[in-house]
């Protein structure tokens, strides 16, 4: 898939791929924590099928984009703001998956005018007492820990595993096969082929390409409450690497919110090509609706 990049105005640079129709309905795609553009090696047949415009973009600091320093989560909603006045794109809608999540709400927050649907898929949450949840997988938890109290290892770990995908990508691939025990079942069976593995180190691998900085600065600094659009989330059940019971919290602050709990699905909600269809065909609704809006508030005018 082609690599664009567009020059912000304080002269950072940004990267995306796009997928789908090229003048479909656009969506913005946040990827996870740490994660790239590449969604895909090949295009999004689902999204291309239901005309969506699909734009993945690196986060600062992952893959082509440069950093930007001490950032917060909220800041992301300026760099989306311009990457659209550069797009042309009067609205759109979001897609957050995962680390994404947050980013998804933090639009929400900030430049709720411009949006269509914003959706939170699998997402992230923020910690009472910046603590992870006893709910998490004990991998998570400590990765999470180690970020807060001991981020110089949480780099060394990256740059080791950084190092291992480019001097011996087949023994970290084989690590990878041995690794997923953390995993529910249902999170499994899409890392399992040959395929499905070398897919994922491509994607680790672009996320670490520039520097592993930025897989420890995550900061939120909104609350939800205060979010006066509606979201949709979506959440698998069985879910080890972001806790149901948290984003039922995060749900519940939430003001105008549409959950999608789906009963023994884990991490993973977008391989599901079901689920999937689901997430953008919700998408296409809310523009629909958004848009007789639209049209009826100017009639009355």
């Amino acid at each position: 898939m082609k690599d664009h990049i567009i020059t912000l105005q304080d002269g950072r640079k940004l990267a995306y791929i796009e997928y789908g129709k090229t003048n479909g309905l656009p969506v913005m795609l946040f990827h996870g924590t740490p994660g790239s553009r590449i969604w895909a090696l090949t295009d999004d047949m689902v999204a291309k099928q239901l005309g969506i415009r699909l734009i993945s973009i690196d986060r600062p600091g992952y893959g082509l984009s440069d950093p930007k320093q001490n950032r917060t989560v909220l800041n992301w909603a300026e760099d989306v703001n311009e990457i659209a006045d550069q797009l042309k794109l009067q609205t759109f809608s979001i897609i957050g998956v995962s680390g994404g999540g947050a980013y998804a709400a933090a639009c929400a927050y900030k430049i709720p005018e411009r949006l269509q649907s914003v959706q939170m898929v699998s997402s992230a949450t923020p910690f009472e007492n910046e603590e992870p949840p006893a709910s998490m997988c004990r991998e998570n938890r400590i990765a999470f820990f180690i970020s807060k109290r001991l981020p110089l290892l949480l780099k060394w770990a990256y740059r080791a595993q950084k190092k291992q995908m480019e001097k011996n990508p087949e023994k970290y691939m084989q690590g990878m096969k041995k690794g997923n025990r953390h995993l529910c079942k249902w999170d499994q069976q899409f890392i399992q082929t040959d395929e499905d593995i070398k897919l994922t180190m491509i994607h680790m691998k672009e996320a670490l390409r520039n520097s592993v900085d930025e897989a420890v600065a995550e900061h939120w600094g909104f609350n939800f409450q205060n979010i006066s659009i509606p979201i949709h989330i979506w959440h698998g059940t069985a879910d080890t690497l972001s806790s149901i019971e948290e984003i039922k919290k995060v749900a519940s602050a939430t003001p105008h919110v549409t959950t999608h709990y789906i009963k023994d699905a884990g991490h993973f909600l977008p391989d599901d090509p079901h689920i999937w269809e689901s997430i953008l065909q919700t998408i296409i609704h809310d523009a629909d609706e958004t848009n007789k809006s639209s049209i009826s508030f100017h009639t009355s005018i």
